[in-house]
């Protein structure tokens, strides 16, 4: 078995937890944090949900270039994370999915899906979250 090499670590620091706030160490960022409306709570800040659908949406377009590279396809791309907590039945707790919405400006949507399939092979959370979450990847127009 290869053994991976380290190319990059970060923290992150919470107090609070969903009603609180969460910064780097180095004070580059800082968001409020906060329940969701919907969930009872105050809303009035990012939740735990926006900021990993934030960083997924993210990370899965620059998996995506990638592939475009390999193929030698020069086009703008955009990648949209829904991100939804679900209750869990099997251990009254919770469980996260996520639908990835990708569009590649110039391509019909086969191409479309066939490179967002590469990305989430390639993509480090989409391999975080094998077997673990539900993920749906589907091509859309570019608009």
């Amino acid at each position: 078995m290869t053994e991976s090499k380290l190319m990059y670590q970060t923290t992150a620091i919470n107090t609070g937890g969903r009603n609180g706030e969460s910064h780097l160490p180095d004070g580059s960022f800082s968001v409020k944090v906060s329940t969701p409306k919907q969930m009872g709570g105050p809303g009035q800040g990012s939740n735990p949900e926006q900021l990993f659908a934030l960083g997924y949406s993210a990370c899965f377009n620059s998996a995506l270039e990638i592939m475009l590279q390999q193929a030698k396809i020069q086009a703008k791309s955009e990648v949209t994370a829904e991100v939804s907590l679900n209750s869990d039945p099997t251990d009254k707790g919770f469980k996260l999915s996520v639908v990835l919405t990708v569009a590649i400006e110039g391509q019909d949507l086969e191409t479309t899906q066939e490179l967002a399939e590469k990305a989430h092979a390639f993509c480090p959370y989409s391999k975080a979250v094998q077997n673990n979450i539900d993920v749906e990847v589907k091509a859309v127009e570019y608009k």
